[in-house]
């Protein structure tokens, strides 16, 4: 399927009605039948937004992945960042990640975008066991630097910590101890920002916002630092 790159001067109500309609008519068939809708009022927008954040994300981390083809994800059952794990292939995902790493394991940063609202954000998608036991002795044992990671966040209104979490392991941060894994996103309904270029300078300021917690959660991965050498 050949792309046509353009500016970005933000989506159009085409693509809010292709995700209504696919709503409707979500099986395989329908889409099938209307691929070409679907390149030009879904796909060619989502890759245009992701080339236009690119230069952003090549300044938060340059090894992340910005390739459009490679961020824009195919329609998808929508589980990665969700509750809700019933089949829903209406939702469509920018992913900007290191490659060659697990999603489990590793921090990326998001935007989705559905018939009627649209979210993005930066964590887990769904974090190991390890990793998560990783964060909460990093907190234990590097307290000044988690308190100084997390001072944005008193700060400002736009994203929440969210994902699943344990009864135990409360202490004096049981928002973070407490999560099986977790992530900052901020959720929106459909609003004007999404049909002009503010939606951009909404993504790349909300993503610098988030940089210095990926690049403190991406600590993690760095076993030395944290003294898991004989980890069990």
């Amino acid at each position: 399927m050949s792309l046509t790159m353009k500016p970005f001067y933000g989506f159009t109500s085409d693509t809010l009605e292709f995700l209504h309609r696919l709503d409707a008519n979500n099986c395989k068939e329908w889409l099938e039948a209307h691929q070409e809708e679907y390149r030009q009022n879904l796909l060619e927008p989502l890759h245009q937004l992701a080339a236009v954040l690119a230069g952003q994300f090549g300044v938060i981390d340059h090894n992340l992945i910005t390739e459009p083809r490679r961020v824009v994800s195919l329609l998808h059952c929508n589980t990665c960042f969700s509750r809700d794990k019933s089949l829903n292939k209406t939702t469509m995902r920018l992913t900007f990640k290191q490659p060659h790493i697990s999603w489990q394991d590793a921090p990326l940063f998001f935007f989705e975008l559905s018939a009627n609202a649209y979210r993005y954000g930066m964590g887990f998608c769904n974090a190991s066991r390890i990793t998560m036991d990783w964060l909460r002795k990093s907190i234990i044992e590097y307290p000044d630097s988690f308190r100084h990671m997390i001072t944005f966040l008193s700060y400002q209104k736009t994203f929440s910590l969210t994902g699943d979490r344990h009864k135990g392991h409360a202490n004096s941060h049981p928002e973070w101890h407490q999560r099986k894994s977790l992530y900052l996103v901020c959720n929106r309904k459909i609003d004007d920002r999404l049909f002009s270029r503010q939606i951009v300078y909404e993504l790349a300021t909300g993503f610098a916002l988030l940089a210095p917690m990926y690049h403190w959660l991406w600590q993690l991965k760095d076993v030395e630092l944290f003294s898991f050498h004989k980890y069990p």
